[in-house]
């Protein structure tokens, strides 16, 4: 374990924000009107994504575990390889990285909020959406992809790694998701990466946004909890 708390809370805040400056950046850079990336679509956020969690990983993981998701800390802490008493300092770590980093992206697109007048893809550069409004299906997509994100983060601790290479083959695993699982809701599989950058919507002046789809917004957060917690009890049943 690394040394102190303190030096673990920065570290899951750095990585999130990193998370989250890369990978809200790059629905910015596909969503935003007179973007040079405008229109790439869904192959380049997965992709976007998948590196976004990679280079957050080795940005804070000389500090912390490099959690980066409440539903991850949790699913750790339930397989028993994390302290409980560290659960909810990360979760706070983690959701204000998540904060901090969105309010950079509309800092660094912010000629473009003026001239993007679609307030829905306003808000999905901060915070997900399902593509057909089913509380119910939405929430079992968030559970199914967080629980395929938890038991694998577990069974690659089986595995034998190189230990440089790990955040690579996590970021492949969260594109793997991205591609596979996604299309639903836009995978949040993070209540930080979800709920953070809502909260950062919510109270930055971005030009031309809209509401922030409060009543939608339970599902990311419970649904990751959910699939995480799920599937580190699976992963404890296997010998």
């Amino acid at each position: 374990m690394h040394d102190s708390l303190m030096l673990q809370l920065i570290g899951e805040f750095i990585g999130t924000f990193v998370l989250i400056l890369l990978g809200d950046g790059v629905v910015a850079a596909v969503s935003l009107k007179k973007s040079k990336a405008e229109g790439a679509g869904w192959i380049a956020i997965a992709f976007g994504w998948g590196l976004a969690v990679t280079l957050g990983v080795y940005c804070s993981v000389f500090l912390s575990p490099a959690h980066l998701n409440p539903a991850v800390t949790l699913g750790m802490a339930i397989a028993g390889v994390f302290p409980w008493s560290s659960v909810i300092p990360y979760m706070i770590a983690q959701t204000l990285g998540g904060i901090v980093g969105a309010i950079v992206v509309w800092i660094n697109y912010y000629p473009h909020w003026e001239v993007t007048d679609d307030p829905k893809a306003i808000l999905g550069v901060f915070a997900t959406g399902p593509a057909i409004r089913n509380y119910l299906f939405n929430f079992l997509s968030e559970f199914i992809g967080t629980f395929v994100l938890v038991f694998a983060l577990l069974a690659f601790t089986r595995g034998k790694f190189t230990q440089g290479l790990n955040p690579i083959v996590v970021g492949l695993l969260i594109t793997a998701i991205g591609f596979s699982l996604g299309g639903t809701t836009g995978y949040a599989i993070n209540p930080a990466r979800d709920l953070g950058p809502r909260i950062a919507h919510q109270i930055l002046p971005i030009a031309n946004k809209g509401d922030s789809d409060w009543s939608y917004s339970w599902v990311p957060i419970l649904g990751p909890l959910a699939g995480g917690a799920v599937g580190a009890m699976l992963y404890l049943l296997i010998p």
